[in-house]
Formats: structure tokens, C-alpha cells, sequence
């Protein structure tokens, strides 16, 4: 362990109380969490604690003024029992980049992957090895200094905290088109990973689950003409054998899993496009068949097939494929991941 890193060790693990074979998706909690202050104008030492409540004055500014940006990891186990990571050093340059724009002191990159490998080997035992599970992680920042005004906080802390998880979602999903509200907004926070992203993709994603689907297809914010996002992922369109993504913007999160599948898919001789694609051409390329697949990507899921999305008041149904990227991409990606195929790319850290 890191000597700069203070643990204080649970007293009694609830480890045994905890079925591995049916784990939902991030609702089971492991036995500690690591803990950063930023106060006086510095980080302090990180301490890793039992999991457990916080207490925070009611005049924090998170409570107020929403500056709280989060990030989402896996851990995984290989046969050999090594503890791995994907990409992590990303996941830190990203959540730097989402401090940056809310105005929250950067972590240094030294303190968050050693508090990150730190925890990790304090709650080893908790990282599932059942096929399609993993240690889901949450790293997240926000203002925990106090005060009314309408400012930014003097003081924050950085946590982890981390649950064994089961797939985040179960089989296809049927989407909507979204036509009048917005996810984001040119110069806005939508390429940030803030807390208030998400609140407010609750609401219009609520109305399209009442009219019978599963998520929302985040369009342009000013004619709502072009596909930007599925959900809280970034989304992958497939015409003929052309897979298409649009492209990073400030509207847009610069996904990893994303940024993946663009890697893996070219490697694999596969034509991919990364442009603005419009609405209207998804509808013409479902008329006419060459529409072939739809999936979101993001660390929670890896890949989540759409098997069908409305608009305006008509339904698409999308073909069923025996060989569909998804697949041979989510197959890439997760072998990967747990050292079941080589990485040529240096994404898998092992934790030591």
C-alpha cells in the first residue's frame, strides 16, 4: 500500500451477505471508500474508510450551485486472479477536463490512481469473476465548502466508491427520436461528466418511457437535425456495412468506450465514419433496409444493441443480424478487458 495513503479498515466485512450469482447494477456496495479533501488550497492525504454516510453542512455549495462531476470504471478479475483496469489514466484526463469546466481544483493523476489501486486491494474480494460482471467504479468530485453566495466553493472532496455489478442493461432497447427537448447546448457543460447532465435528461427520457420506451436519442439543440447521443451513451449507426459515430463536440462526451470501438472496429478492416448524420438519413437508410444495427456504448454497458427507435409517431424496427458489429466489437472490447485476448494497445492495467 501507498504510505500516503491513511486506511482505516472495516471491522467486520458484509461480504457473506452478498449473493455474487444475482448482483443488480450498482446498488450493492463494497466494504470501503476512499476519501480526498481539497481545503486551504490543497489536496490532502487520501484516506480509505469503511463505506458509510457522509456529513455535509446544508450550505454546501453542492447543494445549491451543482458542482459535482463524477466518472464510470470496471474492475475485473482474470483466471489468474490479477485485478484489471481499462484505460484508467483516461478516466482521470476526463474527469480533469469536467473539473476544469465546473471550476473544481484538478486531483493530480499520483493521488487518484494510487487511491484508486489502494482501494482496490483493500476490497480485492469484492471484484466478481461470473461472466458479464465486474467491480464497477465511481470516482466523484463535488463542492463540499459552505456558503449562500452564488460562487465557487473553498473547499471539495474527491470519493470512490465501488459495487459489484451485473449487466447494466438486459437485452435490446427500444428508443425515441427526441424532438423537442435538448440534452445540451453549444458552450455548455454537455462534454462534462456533471451530475446536472444527467438530472436533466430525466424528464424527457420519463415522457418516452411512458409512450413504451426504454431511452432517448439526444438530437441537436437547435433544429434537433442531427443524432448526437443514446441515453447516457454515445451511440454507433449502422448503413450497409458503414459504421458511423458523430463526432466529439461541447455537447458531446469524448467516450472511451467510444473511442474504443472506433480503435477495434478500423483495426478489424471495418469501414468507420465519424460525422454529423442526420436524422433524416437514418429514416431514409430504415425505408430503404440499409440500416443494419443502432448500439450505445459506455462503460456501464460496454455495448447496448437498439433494436428498434419512433419518430414522430412511427416505429422502426431494426433487422436481426447472426453476425452484428455490436457483438464482435462487445466480444473485442470485454476480452480485452479481462485478459481473455491479447492488447495491443496498452488499454489494460494490471493492478500491482
Amino acid at each position: 500500500m501507498n504510505s500516503n495513503i491513511e486506511i482505516k479498515p472495516i471491522e467486520k466485512s458484509k461480504i457473506d451477505s452478498v449473493d455474487f450469482n444475482n448482483l443488480p447494477f450498482g446498488s450493492v456496495f463494497s466494504d470501503h471508500m476512499l476519501v480526498c479533501d481539497f481545503k486551504d488550497g490543497e489536496w490532502q492525504t487520501p484516506v480509505i474508510e469503511p463505506y458509510a454516510p457522509i456529513s455535509l453542512d446544508p450550505s454546501a455549495k453542492i447543494f445549491h450551485y451543482g458542482q459535482s462531476i463524477f466518472e464510470g470504471m470496471k474492475a475485473y478479475k482474470d483466471t489468474d486472479g490479477n485485478t484489471l483496469l481499462f484505460r484508467p489514466t483516461d478516466n482521470c484526463k476526463r474527469l480533469n477536463k469536467s473539473a476544469e469546466r465546473l471550476v473544481i481544483p484538478q486531483i493530480p493523476e499520483a493521488i487518484f490512481m494510487e487511491g484508486l489501486k489502494a482501494l482496490l486491494k483493500v476490497d480485492e474480494a469484492w471484484i466478481p469473476t461470473n461472466d458479464g460482471s465486474s467491480l464497477y467504479i465511481r470516482p466523484f468530485m463535488f463542492a463540499s465548502g459552505n456558503g449562500f453566495h452564488a460562487s465557487p466553493a473553498d473547499a471539495y472532496k474527491l470519493m470512490i466508491c465501488t459495487a459489484p455489478s451485473g449487466a447494466y442493461f438486459a437485452g435490446k432497447v427500444k428508443v425515441l427520436i427526441e424532438e423537442k427537448y435538448a440534452r445540451a447546448a453549444n458552450g455548455g457543460v454537455g462534454f462534462a461528466k456533471a451530475g446536472g447532465n444527467y438530472a436533466a435528461q430525466f424528464y424527457p427520457t420519463q415522457l418516452a418511457i411512458e409512450k413504451g420506451y426504454n431511452q432517448v436519442i439526444w438530437t441537436d439543440d437547435h433544429k434537433h437535425e442531427y443524432i448526437e447521443e443514446a441515453g447516457a451513451m454515445n451511440i454507433f449507426i449502422r448503413i450497409h456495412d458503414t459504421l458511423i459515430t458523430s463526432p466529439t463536440s461541447d455537447r458531446i462526451l469524448d467516450g472511451i468506450t467510444r473511442k474504443s470501438i472506433i480503435q477495434i472496429a478500423k483495426d478489424r478492416g471495418i469501414d468507420v465514419e465519424v460525422r454529423k448524420i442526420s436524422v433524416s438519413e437514418v429514416i431514409a437508410a430504415a425505408q430503404s433496409g440499409s440500416l443494419k444495427e443502432m448500439f450505445g456504448a459506455g462503460t456501464a454497458a460496454v455495448i447496448s444493441p437498439i433494436s428498434g427507435f419512433g419518430y414522430q409517431d412511427t416505429d422502426y424496427d431494426l433487422p436481426e443480424l447472426d453476425k452484428p458489429f455490436a457483438a464482435t466489437l462487445k466480444k473485442a472490447i470485454t476480452d480485452i478487458q479481462t485478459n481473455k485476448a491479447e492488447d495491443p494497445y496498452g488499454w489494460r492495467v494490471v493492478v500491482k
